[in-house]
């Protein structure tokens, strides 16, 4: 099993109607059961309760597969997000509470020999398509489907989406059973749900529960995923597998755990049933995804932050830097802007912002309402095609690097960097810079809108945040080829 890095600071987009998927080429309607189509349960108790769901998983087993995996030798999967290796050493405890975010894929083998890996999928078409998750065959050098009726079957890869940790595969034979993504009503927090999938290897696994939370974000490290959270328990193996509905539809595919022990807890992530749909749909017609990219890394706003820029209100993104000729830099954007909605839609948070420009078609026009020192303007994008997950991370940059003696502002001792800004040689513990997470190496390229060449330019971007009557300053940091805003106190320097 491998263990994700994540937390569980916002939410944002809300799960919607799906597309109903059939297969590739002219299957995208609903199928009736005469072809195939596996159909929901009667209707359960009026009390709510079911009586049973042998109902439920009787009709849709047959739809979920077990995937064993072959992969090349590694200390750890090239899966979806920063993982760590398979065994379940030194994963995330983002609250300290001996809790870690885990991707249910069952374990592999020692690293000095091929990977074997186990996941769980289901067909969403009667010719042989199968959706699972990416981290499940990212890295495989041989897939194999196992049927609920025992049949091993050799799959390959039709398409993969990092970004959502979706993939579809494709197996010859059939007709087969598959399931529809609920396309009618979206689920409700407190919904029975019913996960099928293969544990541990064991294969044809159904627990129940319900939902218990919607739009949870950054579970995964993506920003085009609101997951869903439900508490029917899932483990390792069960990567991948469909959550139906009482209805025998699927409302989520199981993603991710938060575990102490990397066991169920009942807190598991699936991927909405609208997500998957939309990227199964892609994945299946042209084999890759295809997302609107305006080049700019973004942040949301806090209460803190919006205060040290003069803001009443924290809602919006906050662009911290723009590629260099992208359509962004192109249409007159900066650093420092504010983005408050796209294409008159209200902007929530940086995560908003990515998934609304993603939906755009390439060479669309995005019109970006924008503040800029406090006022609103309106720019109009043409926008590009966003880049794989790979290639955005590739092209990241160093911060660069410098030397030198500093004075200490703001807690911080800093000295001009040889590649632009303030190089920060050392915080003190106590500043409320140290709380705020600023650290050595760190270069410090703007204070408000003033940009950094010496000290001074940061005691003068101080200045002017006092006499507008700001409790902080916004600081633009560059780390490890990342850029985003800092606000940091002002008069809270601390000792040290």
């Amino acid at each position: 099993m491998t263990r994700l890095k994540g937390n569980l600071s916002t939410s944002g987009v809300a799960i919607g109607a799906a597309v109903v998927l059939a297969a590739a080429g002219g299957y995208f309607a609903r199928a009736e059961s005469s072809s195939g189509v596996v159909n929901g349960p009667e209707q359960m108790a009026d009390a709510g309760a079911p009586h049973s769901f042998a109902d439920i998983v009787a009709k849709v087993a047959p739809a979920v597969v077990s995937i064993e995996v072959v992969e090349k030798a590694t200390s750890a999967p090239a899966g979806f997000g920063p993982l760590v290796d398979p065994f379940g050493q030194g994963g995330a405890d983002p609250f300290g509470f001996g809790f870690r975010f885990t991707i249910p894929q069952a374990p592999g083998g020692v690293a000095s020999a091929p990977i074997r890996a186990s996941g769980s999928g289901f067909f969403v078409s009667p010719d042989g398509y199968i959706v699972t998750n990416n981290h499940v065959v990212d890295g495989a050098s041989k897939i194999t489907v196992v049927t609920n009726d025992q049949r091993n079957l050799t799959a390959r890869v039709v398409g993969r989406d990092a970004a959502t940790d979706l993939a579809v595969l494709k197996v010859e034979g059939g007709p087969f059973q598959y399931v529809n993504f609920e396309d009618r009503a979206r689920p409700r927090v407190g919904d029975w749900v019913v996960a099928v999938g293969n544990p541990f290897g064991l294969g044809g696994t159904a627990t129940a529960g319900i939902v218990s939370a919607l739009g949870r974000q950054n579970v995964s490290g993506s920003s085009f995923v609101n997951y869903m959270q439900i508490d029917a328990p899932i483990n390792r193996g069960n990567s991948g597998g469909p959550t139906f509905d009482v209805e025998g539809r699927v409302v989520g595919i199981n993603t991710a755990i938060y575990t102490p022990s990397g066991g169920s807890v009942g807190i598991g992530f699936d991927i909405p049933a609208d997500v998957a749909a939309q990227v199964t749909r892609q994945l299946m017609t042209g084999g890759e995804v295809t997302r609107g990219y305006i080049g700019a890394t973004v942040q949301s706003l806090n209460p803190d932050l919006a205060g040290s820029l003069g803001l009443r209100a924290d809602k919006g993104a906050l662009i911290d830097q723009l590629t260099s000729g992208g359509p962004a830099e192109r249409a007159g954007l900066r650093s420092g802007d504010i983005v408050t909605s796209v294409n008159g839609q209200p902007i929530a948070s940086s995560t908003d912002l990515t998934q609304q420009v993603a939906l755009a078609r390439p060479g669309q026009q995005i019109r970006l309402g924008v503040l800029r020192e406090g006022q609103a303007q309106e720019f109009t994008i043409k926008s590009g095609v966003r880049p794989s997950e790979a290639t955005l991370a590739a092209n990241d940059g160093g911060a660069g690097s410098g030397a030198g003696g500093g004075d200490a502002v703001l807690g911080l001792h800093v000295a001009p960097d040889t590649n632009g800004g303030l190089l920060v040689q050392d915080v003190l513990p106590a500043s409320d810079a140290a709380q705020k997470g600023l650290r050595q190496g760190d270069v410090i390229l703007k204070a408000g809108v003033r940009e950094m060449q010496s000290a001074s330019d940061l005691s003068q971007g101080i200045a002017t945040a006092k006499a507008a009557g700001r409790p902080s300053v916004p600081l633009l940091v560059a780390r490890g080829g990342q850029r985003f805003y800092v606000p940091v106190r002002i008069g809270a320097a601390g000792a040290g």
